[in-house]
């Protein structure tokens, strides 16, 4: 018996895209979507089940390109051994999915490559705030903590001006989808971590993305047909 069952690619596709459909968008202080229920449970407790431990990084200095190398892309050989991985890199590529992110977000993700980052913050992890590079086509976080203070741990949002205006639910297993553009300030304040922050990042990177092995399939861009 495979522990924990694997849905099918139709499946999750469908589930994830019914989240996208259902998002609340918000243009404060710049657009964004909520989103609830993102990904089945199975996947959800596929991704938690995932033998990789946190790394112990202690105190950070408030970026993640400091620890590249202790990072957890969903690369081709963790698609190969997690069939968790696998679905979920293969729904979130899909043709019908690729062209509802791009209607929702109105970006051209034609020949762009999936990009997904499983995060596993411990207590001295935070995030000054910062822009994500034009090279996302869209920005996606994924939150899958649990814990008594869990609800604290969402995304500090800022304004033009840096300033904090609010923090992103932590409820677990919705998530926050935004454009990278000029104003889109967000970070995560020094505070206590009891326990662990887990969390998925997904993008899809523009085809001149660089650090080719952050991919979850560089030999194949998506396509809208």
């Amino acid at each position: 018996m495979h522990y924990p069952p694997v849905p099918g690619v139709d499946s999750v596709a469908a589930h994830f895209s019914e989240a996208v459909r259902s998002a609340a968008r918000s243009d404060q202080p710049y657009r964004h979507w909520k989103m609830h229920d993102v990904l089945p449970v199975d996947i959800c407790t596929g991704i938690l089940t995932l033998p990789i431990a946190p790394a112990m990084l202690g105190r950070t200095d408030g970026t993640r390109n400091s620890y590249n190398a202790e990072r957890c892309f969903i690369t081709p050989t963790l698609r190969a051994k997690f069939p968790t991985c696998a679905v979920l890199a293969e729904a979130l590529r899909r043709p019908d999915v690729a062209r509802l992110m791009a209607e929702t977000c109105g970006i051209d993700v034609e020949g762009s490559f999936l990009r997904m980052e499983y995060m596993q913050d411990t207590d001295g992890a935070w995030l000054e705030p910062h822009r994500d590079i034009p090279e996302k086509l869209f920005s996606m976080v994924i939150y899958l903590f649990t814990g008594p203070d869990a609800a604290e741990w969402g995304t500090d949002i800022y304004d033009a001006d840096r300033r904090w205006v609010g923090r992103s639910s932590g409820e677990f297993n919705s998530g926050t989808i935004f454009v990278p553009g000029p104003a889109t300030w967000h970070g995560f304040d020094p505070r206590p971590i009891v326990g662990v922050r887990r969390l998925m990042e997904i993008n899809y990177a523009r085809s001149d993305w660089r650090d080719r092995e952050q991919l979850a399939d560089p030999d194949h861009p998506i396509r809208l047909a």
